[in-house]
This record gives C-alpha cells, sequence and structure tokens, in this order.
C-alpha cells in the first residue's frame, strides 16, 4: 500500500519532494487537479467535490492507506467531512491528513505571540488558523494577509515579478516575531520571504510535513506496517498542458514522468 499525496494543483509537489527526501523508501502516488485549480477562488461545496473525488482516486485506483493532503485550501473545507464521514463510511482502516494542524503546532513552538500569516484568499478568509490558535493561547495575535497572486506566479512561472509582488503584500502585514506561509505552493518564495524579513521566524510548510509524517508513522504501527517499500514515485494529474509539465518538472527538483486522469 502506497502513501497519497493530494493538491489542488502542483505546490504539493514541493511538499513531497521534501517528504520523499526524508522518507525515500515507501511507495508514492501524487495527484494534482490541475483541471479545476486555483481552488482558492472556488466555493466551499466545489471543493469539497473535487477534493473527495481525488482522495477518493487515491484509495480506490492507487491502493493508499495514507493520503497527505498538501492544500491547505480543501484541508480547511474538506477534511473534518473526510475523517468524520467519508472514512468511517467508506475506508475506515486508512488515514487522510492535513497541514494546518502541523503548521499551527510549528507555530506554537515559536513561542511568539504576534504571528503573520500570508496565503490564498480562501484560507484567510476561513480564519482557521486564528480559531485554532487562539484556541491555544488566546493572548496570540494573528494578522493575515491574502496574496491571490502567488500561487499564479508559480503556477505559471511568474518568478521575475515575485519580488515586487511579495514587497507589495508585506507592505500590509504589521511586524511580527513570526510569518507562516500558508499555501504549499509558497516555499518557491520562502528565500525571498526571509530575506525581506531578516528578523522575522519564516514557517514553510515543506519544511514541517517530513518531520510530522515521519512521527505520525512511528507511532502508527498500524499504518506504517502496511505500506510498502518499493521507492515508486507516480504523478497524476487531472489536465496536462506544457506549461504544468514545465512547472512541475521545476517545482520537484527534475523530470518527471506523469499521466492524466479524468475523475
Amino acid at each position: 500500500m502506497k502513501i497519497g499525496i493530494f493538491d489542488s494543483g502542483l505546490g504539493g509537489l514541493i511538499a513531497m519532494r521534501a517528504v520523499v527526501e526524508t522518507l525515500p523508501t515507501y511507495d508514492y502516488v501524487y495527484i494534482g487537479d490541475t483541471a479545476n485549480l486555483p481552488y482558492g477562488s472556488r466555493s466551499r461545496e466545489k471543493i469539497l467535490q473535487y477534493t473527495e473525488k481525488c482522495i477518493d482516486y487515491l484509495f480506490r485506483e492507487h491502493d493508499c492507506k495514507i493520503v497527505l493532503m498538501a492544500c491547505n485550501t480543501a484541508a480547511i473545507a474538506a477534511l473534518r467531512y473526510l475523517q468524520t464521514e467519508y472514512l468511517p463510511k467508506n475506508y475506515p482502516d486508512r488515514r487522510v491528513l492535513g497541514i494546518i494542524i502541523p503548521t499551527i503546532e510549528a507555530a506554537l513552538e515559536t513561542g511568539a505571540q504576534d504571528i503573520g500569516l500570508i496565503a490564498t484568499v480562501s484560507t484567510t478568509n476561513s480564519k482557521v488558523y486564528e480559531k485554532e490558535l487562539q484556541k491555544i493561547n488566546p493572548n496570540i495575535k494573528i494578522s493575515s494577509v491574502p496574496a491571490p497572486l502567488l500561487v499564479p506566479l508559480i503556477e505559471y512561472d511568474g518568478d521575475k515579478y515575485a519580488k515586487d509582488i511579495i514587497k507589495d503584500y508585506l507592505a500590509k502585514l504589521p511586524p511580527v516575531k513570526v510569518l507562516v506561509l500558508g499555501c504549499t505552493h509558497y516555499p518557491m518564495y520562502k528565500d525571498l520571504f526571509r530575506k525581506m524579513l531578516p528578523d522575522t521566524k519564516v514557517i514553510s510548510q515543506d519544511e514541517i510535513l517530513p518531520e510530522k509524517v515521519a512521527d505520525y508513522l512511528a507511532r502508527h504501527d498500524e499504518i506504517r506496517t502496511k505500506l510498502s517499500h518499493g521507492g515508486t514515485k507516480t504523478f497524476i494529474f487531472t489536465d496536462i498542458t506544457p506549461n504544468y509539465v514545465a512547472t512541475a518538472c521545476r517545482l520537484f527538483g527534475h523530470k518527471i514522468a506523469f499521466t492524466k486522469t479524468e475523475l
């Protein structure tokens, strides 16, 4: 059985690359719902519909034992439903994990009370980071800035515009001790954020996920012992264009082979 990784587009390839580097012996299947990206501008109902189809596909067609949702927007809209209703009904022995709680744990570990968040419009509008952090520490102040242009820049190779656009977003952010990059695309620009905010700790989700996955598997033998160790990597998109191909290879770090599926 395999580890599945799901993203609304291509950004999750950065997270997958990081997980594979830490846990290289497992078999992985990645699905990017490129036919419907970006999720950040979709309704909750549509995000839920798209996400369930992709998760079901990974379980049904690729025998995944566990799926990592490398998409903040999808996790906000669908993770609770998947864990409390979909899995018990359809795949009670399998698991779906999100990226938001591990990110919140990383932010809490800093001890900071002034925290910034850069994320998609959907994620910032949800207030999920504020709600979860303040449940644990009501004194934490969250300053959120939506960054709708960053995902298209990354998906369409617009890196040359990134510095000016990030500078504009950061101008809207008050001084903070910690900045959370609340989208799995954003690690592409983590060095830019760190250069522009030298006195701020920048939390990048690709640096969080590998350790969290390794820890989860170490604590859950019922999952870990069922996983196969062929070291294979399968890449699937719901739509393929020359740009997606080029971007996927750039994000993963080298040339990859991929297939298309229609869900």
